[in-house]
């Protein structure tokens, strides 16, 4: 699991930020970029990397009005119960699958 830190600069105020998802890809950021750009009080959000070799995501987030982490939080928690959704849907199916191998094929039908 990889850590999460704030990048300092001089184009970071509270609505204006960039995070590092350390040890973390595109998988994560992309994700993640597709969930806060739908937050109506997003103006921009992309992520990027500084150099593969890093191993590390950048995220930035611009703010139409509110904080920059209050979004990212919110962000976080969207795509844990988008996640949460698609695994117990997941599971389900799965559940339901395994249950119709448990019938016989051969069993006669009425009529």
């Amino acid at each position: 699991m990889g850590r999460l830190a704030e990048v300092p600069g001089a184009q970071s105020s509270e609505q204006n930020k960039t995070f590092v998802f350390m040890n973390e890809g595109y998988t994560l950021g992309n994700s993640l970029v597709a969930v806060i750009s739908q937050n109506p009080d997003v103006e921009f959000c992309a992520c990027f990397v500084n150099h593969p070799a890093e191993g590390n995501i950048y995220l930035r987030i611009q703010a139409k009005k509110g904080k920059a982490i209050d979004i990212l939080k919110k962000g976080l928690q969207d795509f844990e119960r988008i996640c949460d959704h698609t695994l117990e849907t997941f599971n389900n199916a799965y559940e339901q699958f395994k249950a119709s191998k448990d019938v016989p094929t051969d069993v006669c039908e009425d009529g």
